[in-house]
């Protein structure tokens, strides 16, 4: 595993792989598949997120499915005030009572992908905003989340620039090496990550591998930061709706060549005119494009004939 060095100050205490059994014992509780349940047991791997995100005193931060607690308590020790979403009802009331004796600490029982986080978010920062003089007044998010529903998290959280500065994730390897490329070229490219490079710019941090969790899963997990763009830092397109749909036509039809997949926006030759226009041969499929060639070939087609 790659080492995040952390200049912040020693932590008073940390959360392993005994500390973790002990807590779901405490409940009778074993890990939930349905769930996608999977819990970290090395503290040092928790320490490091908290040192990613650059968590530091008069931080509010949203972390998603905080189980035992092991992470928020790291978060909670770095001086942030932490909104926790958990969705199982036994868990949320464990770290409810594990951190009640603080008010830096609140936790909704809630699906994240169901709830509104920004309506929680902005609510939270307004109430804050006076107790803090940092000049970006924006949460962060730092989470171990369900591989299961990573996709789904990436895409909810990466356009709310206005919100959050900073977003760090523990996700499948797989998953995490995908999203932080900005062109593959191979058929793993995506519109999620045109979706992502266009809303933020993403680094990979580090690799966990698999025998720090439980139960173990199936594959390694790595941590990402998605580094959250405001709207004025978006590529210059006249229509984000527009440009996804087109992003999101492209690669309708595995492997198609983008005169075949976007030829119901325009003909064939305007396609292969419009690609030899930003330097590119007129049977580029959408695997072999950027963000930027994408942006220029929205541009260049019109937000008029993809919107019809």
């Amino acid at each position: 595993m790659i080492s995040v060095r952390c200049d912040t100050k020693s932590r008073k205490s940390s959360d392993d792989y005994h500390a973790t059994l002990k807590a779901l014992n405490s409940r009778g509780r074993r890990p939930r598949k349905s769930l996608g349940q999977h819990y970290m047991l090395n503290s040092e791997v928790n320490e490091q997120l908290v040192c990613a995100a650059n968590v530091e005193e008069g931080d509010v931060v949203l972390e998603i499915g905080p189980g035992t607690g092991s992470l928020t308590n790291f978060l909670l020790e770095s001086g942030a005030t932490v909104l926790a979403i958990e969705k199982d009802a036994q868990m949320a009331v464990l770290v409810e009572e594990r951190f009640s004796h603080t008010d830096h600490f609140k936790v909704l029982q809630e699906d994240f992908l169901k709830c509104h986080i920004r309506l929680h978010m902005s609510s939270l920062l307004e109430s804050r905003s006076c107790l803090t003089e940092k000049p970006d007044r924006r949460a962060k998010v730092v989470a171990n989340i369900p591989f299961n529903i990573s996709s789904d998290v990436v895409k909810q959280l990466v356009p709310m620039g206005d919100i959050f500065s900073e977003v760090v994730l523990l996700l499948q390897e797989e998953t995490a090496l995908r999203l932080v490329e900005s062109s593959l070229r191979t058929s793993e490219y995506r519109p999620i990550n045109v979706f992502v490079n266009f809303y933020s710019d993403p680094e990979y941090k580090f690799k966990v591998p698999r025998s720090d969790f439980f139960p173990q899963p199936n594959v390694d997990a790595a941590v990402v930061k998605f580094k959250l763009k405001q709207a004025k830092d978006y590529p210059a397109v006249s229509s984000s709706k527009s440009f996804f749909s087109l992003v999101n036509s492209a690669f309708n039809g595995k492997r198609k060549m983008l005169r075949r997949s976007l030829q119901h926006i325009c003909t064939s030759s305007e396609i292969e005119e419009a690609l030899e226009n930003i330097g590119l041969l007129p049977t580029s499929r959408p695997e072999e494009l950027t963000l930027d060639d994408f942006v220029k070939l929205h541009n260049l087609i019109g937000v008029h004939n993809i919107i019809q």
